[in-house]
C-alpha cells in the first residue's frame, strides 16, 4: 500500500462535529460530549474512505497570531471575546465546546494520533509545513478554502473539503481549483488576497471580486505582475488599475497574512496508524466508558485497525 499522510484541520472538524451532533448527547455526569463523539465518527469515516497510513491532528496553538494582526488589525477581530496582552487572544467558542477540548485531545491520544501545533501559528501553518515536507501523498481535511493554495497534483497533495458536510465530501485537485476559480492552486493565495474574506476580517481590494481577480491573474501570473502592470498603466482597464493602486497599502502586507507557512521548525512523527494493543485498547475503552463515547470510539478503533491492516 502506498503511504498517504492525512492532515486534519482539527478545529474545523470539531466545530463541525459540535454543531452536527445533538447537544443532548452527554456523559454520565451530564457533561457535553457531542463534539468529541462527532469527531471520532468523522475520523472513522475519513480513515475508512481514504485509507491513510499516517494521520496527524494539526492544532491551533494560536488561532490569531499577533504577527498577522500587526499587519492587518482586522484579522479575525470579530471573533475575539478577550484580548490577552501576553498570549493568544480568547476566541469566541461556545462554552459546551470549550469544555470538550481536553477530552478531544484525550481521544486522539487514545487512538495514537499525534497532535501537532506550534506557538504563534495556526493549524493552517502546521498543515502547510507538513504538507510541503512530506515524502508521501497528502490529504488535507478542512472546511477552509485558504488551504487550496497547497493543492499540488505533481506531489499528490489534495484537499478533502468538508464545507458541504461529511456526507458530501469533495476531493480538491488542481483541476477542481481551476474549474471553480479560474486560477491554479499556486495562484490561489494571491486570488484570495485580492478577493478578501469577511469571515477572516480580510477586506480585499475594494471593487475587485472573484472574476476580476481571476482575470488579472490569468493575464499577469501573480500579484507582483498585477501590481507592476497597474503601475505601468498596462493590461487592465483604467477603473481596475485605480482599484489596484488604491489598495497598495493593503497589498503590501496582505500576502504575508494569507499565505500559510511552509517552513516551520516541525516535522511529522513517523507514527503509522496501527491496531491498538491490549493495553491501548483497555485505555481507549475505559475512556469511552467514562465519557459515554460508546459506539463512536468503537468505530474509530475499528477504522484505524482496518486501515493499518491493509
Amino acid at each position: 500500500m502506498t503511504d498517504r499522510l492525512m492532515l486534519l484541520d482539527t478545529a474545523s472538524l470539531y466545530f463541525r462535529a459540535f454543531y452536527g451532533v445533538p447537544d443532548k448527547v452527554t456523559a454520565p455526569d451530564g457533561s457535553p460530549i457531542n463534539a468529541a463523539r462527532g469527531l471520532l465518527d468523522i475520523i472513522a469515516k475519513l480513515v475508512t474512505l481514504y485509507q491513510p497510513t499516517h494521520v496527524i491532528a494539526c492544532w491551533d496553538d494560536d488561532w490569531r497570531p499577533q504577527w498577522r494582526v500587526d499587519l492587518i488589525p482586522s484579522y479575525k477581530a470579530h471573533r475575539v471575546v478577550e484580548v490577552v496582552a501576553a498570549g493568544p487572544d480568547v476566541e469566541e467558542v461556545p462554552d459546551p465546546l470549550e469544555a470538550q477540548i481536553p477530552l478531544i485531545r484525550q481521544t486522539l491520544a487514545a487512538l495514537d494520533i499525534p497532535i501537532i501545533g506550534i506557538a504563534e501559528h495556526e493549524a493552517d501553518d502546521v498543515i502547510g509545513t507538513l504538507a510541503t515536507d512530506a515524502d508521501m501523498a497528502v490529504d488535507i481535511v478542512t472546511g477552509d478554502r485558504d488551504l487550496f493554495q497547497l493543492v499540488d497534483d505533481s506531489r499528490d497533495v489534495r484537499v478533502i473539503y468538508t464545507a458541504r458536510g461529511m456526507s458530501n465530501l469533495e476531493i480538491v485537485t488542481d483541476a477542481t481549483v481551476v474549474a471553480k476559480y479560474g486560477v491554479l492552486p499556486s495562484q490561489y493565495a494571491d486570488f484570495a488576497t485580492m478577493r478578501g474574506d469577511a469571515s477572516d476580517g480580510l477586506p480585499g481590494v475594494a471593487g475587485v471580486g472573484e472574476k476580476t481577480a481571476a482575470t488579472l491573474l490569468q493575464n499577469h501570473v501573480d500579484l507582483a505582475g498585477i501590481r507592476a502592470a497597474a503601475e505601468a498603466g498596462e493590461g487592465m482597464s483604467a477603473g481596475v488599475r485605480a482599484k489596484v493602486l488604491a489598495a497598495s497599502a493593503y497589498l503590501d502586507v496582505a500576502p504575508t497574512v494569507v499565505a500559510v507557512a511552509t517552513s516551520l521548525p516541525i516535522s511529522a512523527p513517523g507514527t503509522r496508524l496501527h491496531g491498538l494493543d491490549d493495553a491501548e485498547s483497555s485505555t481507549a475503552l475505559a475512556l469511552a466508558a467514562k465519557w459515554n463515547l460508546g459506539s463512536s470510539m468503537d468505530r474509530a478503533i475499528a477504522a484505524v485497525t482496518a486501515a493499518a491492516a491493509v
